[in-house]
Parts: structure tokens; C-alpha cells; sequence
């Protein structure tokens, strides 16, 4: 299978392409790289990689290479709420008007697997459990540009979706503002977590099983496609207090603060089923726990500011 990765070089797409790989795929990714960043040095040994530097904007370069692959993996994006804000007509070309004209140059036959978000869910009730079938409520630009993204894709009956939870992990081109991540990287530097609106709660998922998830969606394509899947650890909906207390249980010396006057920008609080695609007979392999560790160790060598911008 011959598989197109845009923004291959970016925090997810780095893992997922060395794995996609190692499994005998040919992988070409299109990256504007933006950070200049070195992420897919790993990927160069292999003979069937391939690399184009460019945009997905650029509608002309889509149509002259969009026809070679038998699926495409739509990656590149501005990714979370507070850039998604500093930047929202940029957010909407990358984030929504890209995959309209994808799927536009697309044949019917060529195949789709595409991340979104379960931020879609917005701002809750509580204790209702979200499922693919709940309504949406997206409050930012980010959630209503992948929101409108994923059912632009669901259009064409050869896609599925994958609604992210909180990504975290170690990855070549490392991110340090998404919570789990950044919780870790405070806490062994800094000793100590200030905690605001700490009973919001959002779901968790290690990079290792999206890559994981999306090779094996590759397997079961016929099953499941024309399907949205939340994806998320079951046993890891927990509130940003929650969460600090978890990383205590590794760091004992991690003294969490709350601050009961500062307000999140990002008011997204709900608890997510996953029970969809545990259904298919997927079965994560990174714990809360396992990621935590790995992290531990990952971010000791890490300083550098510049991790902390998310795209």
C-alpha cells in the first residue's frame, strides 16, 4: 500500500511513520516544516520513504501527486485551542479548507484514515458520558474547524475518523504544551504544579497507540470505514487535579497548588466512552502509568522553550 502522511514531521505523524514503515508500507510525507525540525532522520534508512517539502494549501502540487496513494493520512494542522485563536483564518485554511480540497481531488476508491478531536464535545454536562453519537459543541476554533474537517471526510464512504483524546508520550518532535506532557515537564523542573479549574476533567492517549490504532484500522479498513471512533484510555477520564495527583504518586516531592481565582481559556470538560473501538478488538498498550514514566525519563534532557509552541 502506497500512503500519503501530511505534516509526517510533526508530533504524531514522526511516530507514526517510522511504524508504518517498519510494517513494509511505502510512506511518502508532505511537511512544510515549519521548525525546522529533524524529526524523520529515522525514516531516511528506509527505501520506501519518500519526502515532499510543501503545503497542503497548495492545491496545484495536491493534484499533481494526490492520484499516486491508496490512502491518505490528512496530519497537518494547527492543533489546539490557544494558537487556534492567534491564528483562525489560517487555522480554517489548514485545518478544514485542505481536507475539503483533498477529498475533493480524491477518487472514490482511494482511502481516508483521519485524526480529529474529541474536544468536539466542548464544554459538557456532568457526568454525561460522551459517545460518538452525542451531540457536538465545539468552543473553539480548533473544535469547530475539525469538527467541520471530520464531517467534510465522512462525506466519502472510504474514511474513518478517530476523535483524539489528549495525546501524550515521548515523539521526535516533541510537544510540552499538551497537559499530560507539560504536567511532567513542570513537575520535574519546577517541583511543583499550579493547578486552576481543576475539576475539569478531559480523556488521555499515549502517541504509541494512535500509531498503533491507525496501522491496525489499516488491517480492519472494510470493517470499519464510514465510522467515527472516540479513542482514549477507558480508565483515564480524569480532571486536571486528578491527573497532578497521579504524577505525585511517581514524583513524592511534587507539591500541587490550586489556584481557586485563575479561569482556563479552555473551558472543555467532559468524560469520553471508548467503547466503540474496543469493540473492534483494538487493545491499547500505554497505561497513564507506563506514559508518566516514560516521560520522566524523556523530558530530563529537554530545554528548550520552543517545544512549548503547539503545531
Amino acid at each position: 500500500m502506497n500512503i500519503l502522511v501530511t505534516g509526517g514531521a510533526g508530533y504524531l505523524g514522526s511516530v507514526l511513520v517510522n511504524k508504518l514503515l517498519k510494517n513494509n508500507y511505502k510512506v511518502t510525507v508532505l511537511d512544510n516544516f515549519y521548525f525546522n525540525q529533524f524529526s524523520l532522520a529515522d525514516s531516511c534508512k528506509y527505501e520506501n520513504f519518500e519526502l515532499i517539502i510543501g503545503d497542503t494549501r497548495d492545491e496545484a502540487l495536491m493534484k499533481s501527486i494526490i492520484s499516486k496513494f491508496d490512502l491518505i493520512i490528512p496530519l497537518a494542522a494547527i492543533v489546539g485551542a490557544p494558537l487556534s485563536e492567534k491564528v483562525p483564518k489560517l487555522t480554517k485554511e489548514v485545518n478544514e479548507d485542505a481536507i475539503s480540497m483533498i477529498c475533493k481531488l480524491m477518487s472514490k476508491n482511494q482511502k481516508m484514515i483521519m485524526p480529529v478531536t474529541n474536544s468536539g464535545y466542548g464544554s459538557g454536562k456532568k457526568e454525561k458520558i460522551y459517545t460518538e453519537l452525542s451531540p457536538l459543541n465545539p468552543i473553539s476554533t480548533y473544535g469547530v474547524t475539525k469538527v467541520n474537517a471530520e464531517k467534510i471526510a465522512l462525506e466519502r464512504e472510504n474514511c474513518i475518523t478517530f476523535r483524539l483524546a489528549t495525546v501524550f508520550g515521548m515523539s521526535p518532535r516533541m510537544r510540552l504544551d499538551l497537559l499530560v506532557n507539560n504536567f511532567v515537564y513542570l513537575a520535574l523542573k519546577e517541583k511543583k504544579l499550579e493547578i486552576f479549574e481543576g475539576h475539569f476533567k478531559r480523556n488521555y492517549i499515549h502517541i504509541q497507540d494512535v500509531s498503533d490504532v491507525f496501522i491496525f484500522s489499516i488491517n480492519a479498513f472494510d470493517k470499519m470505514k464510514s465510522n467515527i471512533y472516540n479513542f482514549g484510555l477507558e480508565d483515564a477520564n480524569l480532571s486536571k487535579l486528578e491527573l497532578a495527583n497521579k504524577i505525585k504518586t511517581h514524583l513524592k516531592d511534587l507539591k500541587i497548588v490550586q489556584d481557586d481565582k485563575r479561569k482556563d481559556p479552555d473551558k472543555r470538560n467532559y468524560i469520553v466512552s471508548n467503547q466503540k473501538i474496543l469493540s473492534t478488538g483494538f487493545k491499547t498498550s500505554w497505561s497513564l502509568d507506563r506514559g508518566i514514566l516514560e516521560l520522566m525519563k524523556g523530558i530530563k534532557s529537554i530545554n528548550n522553550p520552543n517545544l512549548f509552541v503547539n503545531v
